[in-house]
C-alpha cells in the first residue's frame, strides 16, 4: 500500500484534480443560494489538491472555499501546507500573526505562486531569466527541508530543468541531496542513474538503479541496466564491467546517510567499542530519534555487508517512509 501511495504522489493525477476542482466550483456557485454547499465545495477542493498539488488553481479554489466560510485559521493552514510543498519553512508564517487572513489570504497565496510557480516550466522561465537565479536556487535548496514527498517531487522536477539546460554538475550534486531527504523517490534515482550511465560512470549508475528498483520493483531499473551492460560486452563495444564491490556500495550508502543529516560517526562511535551491542541497535537509535532517512541508508549499508536481520530492517523502514 505504501508503494502505491508513493507512486501516485509522484505522478500527480491532473485529470482527477481537474474533476474535483470543477466539482468544487460547481458547489461554490450553488452556495450563493444555499450556504450548506460550502462544506461540499471545501471537500471537493481538498480532493483536488490531494490528487494534483502541482496545479495552482486547485489551491486557489481551496482558499476561496475558506474565504466564503469565513475560516481564517483554515486559510492559514492551507498556506502553511503550500509553503511545505514549496520547500519553505512554515514557521515563516509566524510573522503574519495578527494579519486578517480573510483580507490578505488570497494576496499571500498569489504572491507565493507568482514568485515560486508550481509548474516546473513556469518556474524555470523565471529562474533562468533572473540574475543569479540558478545560483540562488542551488543555495536555497541546500538548506531546505524536503522530506514532504510533494516538495521532494516538485524540486526533482525543477532539477530536471537544470539538467536539461546544461547544469549537469548541479543536477548530480543536488539530486543526491533531494534523495537524502526522501530516499523512496524512485523517479529521481532513475534519472540520476541515467545521468551516470550516460557519463560512463557505471558503478554509480548501478547503485542508483539499485535504489530505484528497491523502492519501485515494478520497474526493474537495475536489471535492465545489467542487461544493457551485458549486451555491450557481448558486442565488444564496452570494457568488461562487474557489479560494484561491497566496499563501493558501503561507501555510497555511507555518503547518502551523511547527506541525510547527522555525521555517520555520531551513532557508530557510541557503540563501536561496546561488543555487547548488536549492530542493528545503531539503526534503532536513529529510529527512536525519528531520523528515518539516516536509519534507512545505515540499514541498507548493513544489508550490503551481510549483517543478519538488516534486510528485514530495510523493509521495515521503507514501509515507514
Amino acid at each position: 500500500m505504501a508503494t502505491d501511495i508513493g507512486a501516485s504522489l509522484q505522478h500527480p493525477r491532473r485529470s482527477l484534480g481537474n474533476r474535483h476542482r470543477s466539482q468544487a466550483q460547481k458547489f461554490l456557485n450553488m452556495s450563493q443560494n444555499d450556504s450548506d454547499y460550502i462544506g461540499w465545495a471545501e471537500q471537493s477542493a481538498r480532493q483536488a489538491v490531494l490528487h494534483d498539488f502541482t496545479h495552482p488553481d486547485n489551491w486557489r479554489v481551496l482558499v476561496e472555499t475558506k474565504l466564503l466560510a469565513g475560516d481564517d485559521s483554515g486559510i492559514r493552514a492551507v498556506l502553511v501546507e503550500l509553503f511545505s510543498v514549496l520547500g519553505r519553512d512554515p514557521d515563516s508564517l509566524n510573522q503574519l500573526e495578527g494579519v486578517d487572513m480573510s483580507e490578505m489570504g488570497s494576496e499571500i497565496l498569489e504572491a507565493s505562486l507568482g514568485a515560486d510557480p508550481l509548474d516546473p516550466d513556469a518556474w524555470w522561465e523565471i529562474t533562468n531569466g533572473s540574475d543569479g537565479g540558478v545560483d540562488g536556487f542551488c543555495s536555497r535548496l541546500r538548506i531546505l527541508d524536503l522530506r514532504d514527498i510533494r516538495a521532494n517531487v516538485l524540486f526533482s522536477r525543477r532539477l530536471e530543468r537544470l539538467r536539461d539546460s546544461g547544469y549537469e554538475d548541479e543536477f548530480l550534486e543536488l539530486s543526491k541531496l533531494v534523495l537524502a531527504h526522501r530516499p523512496n523517490n524512485h523517479e529521481t534515482w532513475g534519472e540520476l542513474g541515467r545521468m551516470h550511465e550516460r557519463r560512463g560512470e557505471f558503478d554509480n549508475a548501478w547503485m542508483c538503479y539499485d535504489q530505484a528498483q528497491l523502492h519501485f520493483p515494478e520497474i526493474p531499473a537495475r536489471d535492465r541496466f545489467i542487461e544493457r551492460m551485458e549486451s555491450k560486452m557481448d558486442d565488444n563495444t564496452s570494457a568488461s564491467w562487474n557489479t560494484p564491490a561491497i566496499d563501493s556500495r558501503v561507501e555510497f550508502l555511507s555518503r547518502m546517510q551523511s547527506l541525510a543529516g547527522h555525521p555517520i560517526s555520531s551513532v557508530q562511535e557510541t557503540h563501536a567499542e561496546d561488543e555487547g551491542v548488536l549492530p542493528l541497535n545503531e539503526v534503532d537509535v536513529l529510529l527512536r530519534e525519528e531520523r528515518l532517512t539516516e536509519a534507512f541508508f545505515l540499514a541498507r549499508r548493513m544489508a550490503a555487508e551481510g549483517i543478519e536481520g538488516a534486510i528485514e530492517k530495510v523493509e521495515e523502514i521503507r514501509s515507514m517512509l
